[in-house]
């Protein structure tokens, strides 16, 4: 009998801990997911310092045509006057979480005005978060071109 209520405490116990942690980890998926928002919201309005302070100083990224970029690179490419985007939204996100760091996939699209040529993009992407001192930092992205 004594084993039965023993067995029947570490269960509910087991339980109750990881429920907390599938909570707290839906909590840190759900802070991943506004701050892919924000990113997009800040790039697509051209607020650099907003922008700026999502990714990490050592942050990379892989687009379509293969050409990768630091942080400065984004930046000074976003920043040009030629750029204009208009559209810059994401949907089919996946959040994995793991210890500090989230690994975000889904689609991605953009579209507006480049060097005077208009353009629309539909892409797969990855990003990876990475909570950096106390702070979730992007690190890494990469954008593919869709199958069709």
């Amino acid at each position: 009998m004594r084993a039965r209520a023993c067995i029947i405490l570490f269960t509910y116990l087991l339980c109750t801990c990881l429920a907390r942690v599938h909570a707290q980890e839906s909590a840190e998926a759900a802070l991943i997911r506004s701050l892919e928002m924000k990113w997009a919201d800040s790039y697509k309005s051209r607020q650099f310092a907003v922008l700026s302070s999502l990714i990490d100083d050592d942050y990379v990224i892989t687009v379509e045509d293969g050409s990768t970029y630091g942080k400065v690179g984004l930046l000074s490419h976003t920043a040009k006057a030629s750029e204009h985007v208009e559209v810059a939204e994401f949907s089919d996100l996946k959040i994995r979480m793991h210890t500090g760091t989230a690994v975000v996939t889904g689609r991605y699209h953009e579209g507006g005005e480049s060097a005077g040529k208009r353009y629309d993009y539909n892409d797969r992407f990855t990003d990876v978060w990475m909570n950096v001192q106390g702070k979730w930092k992007l690190i890494a992205s990469q954008y593919s071109i869709a199958a069709q």
